[in-house]
């Protein structure tokens, strides 16, 4: 190692004659004549003829050898330190840190001499690097020249820098990768996950021009889902069902807008504070926020706090509440009124029911209920924290509310559902909904939105309004309940009074809607930077179930396929029954019908004294089994 970098050491230190080195003050070119030995002296080498010149190049020349008289000159770097000094101060530490570490150390030495010897660069160098670079810039135009003149070859290079899809057998290695991700391999690149989802999306954009021969659409599309899958982290089933959603571009949109947090909002209860007192309040202690928006007069959005936002005076204190702005729009509009009935049909955790409080001024009656007992806790003590004191709080199933309970002006119906939209806040929505799931609430909907409706009277004077609302923006949760629940009752759409958002779909692949679904909104993260919600808001016109509907009404379409044929067995078995009673008048003889005239009879005769009543010793029979008895005997 000696012997390499000792030659390096001269030729950088002969080239840094009259520059200042990097990371040394006090030196400058005035300082250069130290070199002057350097120059006029001959330094020994083995087997090479050099000569330095006046100008500081190296030229041939004849290098005697001192040796012999023992007057050889040592090199001295930039730091004034001989390399003699050097090397035997760093043979000293190498024998101590042992034979292990001597080739690191070595090693360093030599980058770090080499890094401090190449800082300084004398101008002759610096010319010939200008010198390279212009002769750089000058091939380069004379390519561009060539490139005009040819446009074959420009041609060709566009065609080469097109998307093409992979074949079968990069597929197949890539889907070994990514099978072998948990063990000792390397994982998929998503860098080039990354750069395929772009290059297909160009393609798709403009799919026939730049589409590649013999390659149909399909593959296209089942590239770019599994790549999307691969790089989002989702599971195949639901990117289905967004791409059928979505657009492409706005697909793409959407689901990096779920890799993102939404911002924390706070709505203020102005029960006990202004929003502009809450405000000042909360930036006194370090916390930085502005107005939600102008369609809120209560939201504030924080951006960033040096105290946590759940434990300050003021929210201890019930001055806020800490809720998306999502959740604030069913209760905008539900739009209630001072001295009304309203029911909270799914009222966990609270956040609805306190504004609901807030915008009716603590009048009227609140019916807060809720299916779980547990997060019912939650409801109480965010109802005692902010000052509601015109709510009930109730644990029943919402599918039995009309009969425990009915007549309110106003219903608010926050469903349950797969919450699709709040994937930044729970992003193993990704991967655990199936088919099954989306079936299963969308029937749970069906039968809550019913019951809601139920539970309006529509001969109220200032209400008879029902708002459904979801997190989820699957199509089979919103827009279809909200065609079943038109079908089936005496209801009809009305305007939600909100000034922004999209419109529910009134087609969707091969079902189409009733037309006034063009009333309901849709909200998504990527386009109004809030959870995905809908919102629909009904008006009720009559109290009475039609007719037709209410024949049907048990047979609510099933979540599973296996509920689906009991529903439609129900009316063959009344059929079967209503034949096999026919056949039995048919075969049976009129004696046991006479039996049972003059058992009648003789249970109608007059009783003696002390004798019990016969309706007191026999049991009694269901009203059921007597309407059974009664056609058979006439």
């Amino acid at each position: 190692v000696k012997e390499q970098v000792s030659p390096q050491k001269e030729k950088h230190a002969v080239k840094a004659a009259g520059q200042t080195p990097r990371g040394r003050s006090g030196f400058s070119d005035g300082n250069s004549k130290w070199l002057a030995l350097a120059k006029a002296k001959k330094i020994p080498s083995k087997g090479n003829n050099v000569e330095l010149s006046s100008d500081g190049e190296v030229e041939e020349g004849s290098w005697e050898m001192e040796e012999e008289n023992g007057s050889s000159e040592e090199m001295v770097d930039d730091y004034g330190a001989s390399s003699s000094e050097e090397e035997e101060a760093w043979g000293k530490r190498v024998t101590l840190l042992g034979g292990g570490c001597a080739c690191v150390i070595l090693l360093c030495k030599t980058s770090v001499l080499f890094f401090v010897l190449r800082g300084g660069l004398s101008e002759d160098d610096s010319e010939e690097e200008e010198e390279e670079e212009a002769a750089e810039e000058a091939s380069r135009q004379k390519m561009g020249q060539k490139e005009e003149e040819s446009p074959d070859l420009q041609l060709n290079l566009d065609i080469d820098e097109q998307f093409k899809l992979p074949t079968n057998e990069q597929i197949e290695r890539e889907d070994i990768l990514f099978i072998l991700v948990f063990l000792p391999a390397e994982p998929p690149d998503l860098h080039i996950i990354h750069q395929r989802i772009k290059g297909n999306m160009e393609v798709l954009q403009d799919f026939v021009v730049k589409r590649e021969e013999g390659r149909t659409r399909q593959e296209y599309l089942a590239l770019l889902r599994r790549d999307m899958a691969a790089y989002y982290s989702y599971s195949d089933f639901l990117l289905m069902k967004l791409m059928d959603i979505f657009p492409l571009p706005e697909l793409i949109n959407f689901l990096e807008a779920n890799e993102v947090p939404r911002p924390v909002t706070i709505r203020t209860n102005t029960l006990k504070t202004r929003r502009r007192d809450l405000a000042q309040a909360l930036i006194n202690r370090g916390v930085n926020l502005d107005p939600l928006g102008k369609w809120s007069k209560t939201g504030l959005v924080i951006y960033d706090s040096s105290v946590p936002i759940g434990a300050t005076p003021e929210y201890l204190a019930g001055h806020y509440m800490l809720q998306g702005a999502s959740s604030l729009l069913p209760v905008m509009a539900l739009a209630p009124q001072e001295n009304e009935r309203i029911l909270d049909m799914c009222c966990a955790p609270g956040g609805k029911t306190s504004y609901i409080a807030q915008l009716m001024k603590n009048t009227g009656m609140i019916l807060a209920n809720d299916s779980n007992a547990e997060r019912l806790r939650s409801v109480v003590g965010n109802l005692h924290r902010l000052g509601v004191t015109n709510a009930v709080v109730s644990n029943c199933d919402g599918r039995q509310f009309p009969k425990v309970l009915g007549g309110f002006d106003r219903v608010l119906l926050d469903a349950p559902c797969s919450g699709t939209g709040v994937i930044s806040k729970d992003p193993a929505v990704k991967t655990n909904k199936d088919e099954k799931d989306i079936l299963r609430c969308a029937h749970l909907q069906k039968e809550l939105i019913l019951s809601a409706i139920d539970s309006v009277n529509a001969a109220s004077e200032t209400g008879g309004y029902i708002v459904y609302c979801t997190c989820s923006i699957m199509v089979e949760e919103n827009e279809w309940v909200v065609d079943y629940a038109l079908k089936k009752r005496n209801v009809r759409l009305v305007a939600t009074g909100l000034d922004f958002g999209k419109e529910g779909f009134t087609r969707f692949k091969d079902r189409r809607f009733h037309p006034s679904l063009k009333s309901t909104r849709r909200f998504y993260p990527h386009t109004h930077n809030m959870d995905g919600f809908f919102i629909a808001k009904f008006k009720k016109f009559s109290n009475a179930i039609p007719q037709a509907q209410k024949d049907e009404e048990p047979a609510v379409e099933a979540a599973t396929p296996s509920a689906v044929p009991d529903t439609v067995m129900e009316p063959q078995l009344k059929k079967k029954k209503l034949e096999g009673s026919k056949v039995d008048k048919e075969q049976k003889p009129p004696q046991p019908a006479l039996k049972k005239r003059h058992s009648l009879q003789a249970q109608r005769r007059p009783l003696k004294a002390g004798q019990p009543s016969p309706k007191m010793m026999r049991p009694q029979v269901p009203t059921r089994k007597k309407h059974r008895v009664k056609p058979t005997g006439r």
